[in-house]
């Protein structure tokens, strides 16, 4: 089976953010396994939520996805993995005229994922899994749909832009071209230039026709409030704009219509633990609770919810890092970096040059070294019970004074 097959198909899942379009997406995918229907599933969400929900941890694409169920394949598409590959691929390309101009390289880990990213990654992990012709559906779990839309209709867009800066029926036979850059007196698009453009045409038609073609559709998920219903109305507009059909409309989260005490009592529950857990992980244990009205809230009733007062500017801002002295004691100096809410399993760390290179979950932050921690060399790390990341530095003999260290600035 091809990506072009009759068997391929492509469903798109998505809907207002925090729908629930993941719990959805991942329910149709296993559906379709269990009916006998070879599934990948593509989804975008960290590998904790994922093994939540279908009892495994898939690997990133390209790699080998999960199976956690017969028939059923799980995939993440990793935005940071994609982009870090793309710049590094693109600065291999270039490393001579970089070499010749005495210019630095980046490395993998050093590499933090600018915004834009996360559309191209969602339509090459598409691309590569119908190319790969193994699953005769890919269910993809998408973006909310505001963000959805925009990365399916752009490929069509990337067309249009390149058919308006080299017209195809502008190109001149290859033999009258210096002729004509003669009569016009300026030069004309190389042949080759033209070339690569219909190169890039043709992808990108492939790539619209894994969602755009008799084989796609769209399923929009919605949590029937009136935030959500408002913006899936926009969506539907714009979903048909780009030609994109929607096969199904599923309304999650629907309360029953008969007694919900019991319902009511568990859901309210649930709400306390989740504060409980939260302030016990990031260290926001005050919380101010404005209740649930069981209406869209009114003007009226702004004046009576119960927030707390503005504070003055600064008054609850980050904690700050310092540096720890115990030289003396154990011939290390310690960097204290307040995380809040970080989970250990999260944590990536690297040392380059005068940098650190601090990873939690997705995201990824260059520090700058305090002047004494750059004449040192790291010697080990750990996540503290204060939420705290502790980096041990030992000075290097090289570079270190012969003598004791005093007056420790803390880092700005």
């Amino acid at each position: 089976m091809t990506s072009e097959g009759p068997g391929a198909r492509t469903l798109l899942v998505t809907g207002p953010g925090g729908d629930g379009v993941s719990t959805v997406a991942a329910a149709t995918a296993l559906a379709a396994a269990r009916a006998g229907e070879p599934t990948l599933l593509l989804s975008h969400e960290p590998a904790g939520r994922l093994a939540a929900l279908l009892g495994t941890a898939p690997p990133a694409w390209p790699e080998e996805p999960a199976r956690p169920a017969d028939g059923l394949s799980v995939a993440r598409i990793d935005s940071g993995s994609r982009f870090r590959a793309g710049v590094l691929a693109a600065q291999r390309h270039v490393r001579p005229a970089l070499d010749a101009l005495g210019a630095g390289v980046l490395d993998d880990d050093e590499l933090t994922e600018l915004p834009g990213t996360a559309p191209l990654a969602l339509l090459h992990a598409l691309r590569t899994a119908h190319d790969a012709g193994r699953w005769a559906l890919v269910v993809v779990d998408l973006p909310p749909v505001t963000d959805a839309i925009r990365a399916l209709a752009l490929p069509a867009q990337l067309r249009r832009y390149l058919r308006r800066l080299l017209p195809p029926e502008r190109q001149t036979a290859r033999a009258l071209r210096p002729l004509v850059a003669q009569l016009l007196g300026v030069p004309l698009p190389t042949q080759s230039l033209y070339e690569t453009a219909d190169r890039w045409d043709a992808e990108l038609a492939a790539l619209q026709r894994l969602f755009e073609g008799p084989g796609a559709a769209v399923r929009l998920v919605l949590d029937p409030t009136e935030r959500s219903a408002a913006q899936a109305r926009a969506a539907r507009a714009g979903l048909a704009l780009h030609g994109l059909g929607v096969e199904a409309l599923i309304a999650n989260r629907l309360l029953p219509t008969g007694s919900a005490a019991q319902l009511l009592a568990t859901l309210a529950g649930q709400q306390r633990e989740q504060l409980v857990e939260f302030g016990a992980a990031t260290g926001l244990a005050t919380h101010h609770h404005v209740p649930h009205l069981g209406r869209p809230v009114r003007p009226a009733d702004l004046a009576g919810l119960p927030l707390p007062p503005v504070g003055e500017p600064g008054d609850a801002g980050p904690a700050e890092s310092v540096v720890e002295d115990r030289l003396a004691a154990e011939g290390l100096l310690v960097w204290r970096l307040p995380l809040p809410g970080a989970a250990r399993d999260d944590l990536g760390l690297v040392r380059r040059g005068d940098e650190l290179l601090v990873t939690t979950g997705p995201f990824r932050r260059a520090l700058a070294l305090p002047a004494a921690l750059r004449r040192c060399t790291v010697a080990g790390a750990a996540f503290t019970d204060a939420s705290e990341l502790a980096v041990r530095f030992a000075p290097d003999p090289d570079r270190w004074p012969d003598r004791a260290l005093t007056g420790i600035p803390r880092p700005g």
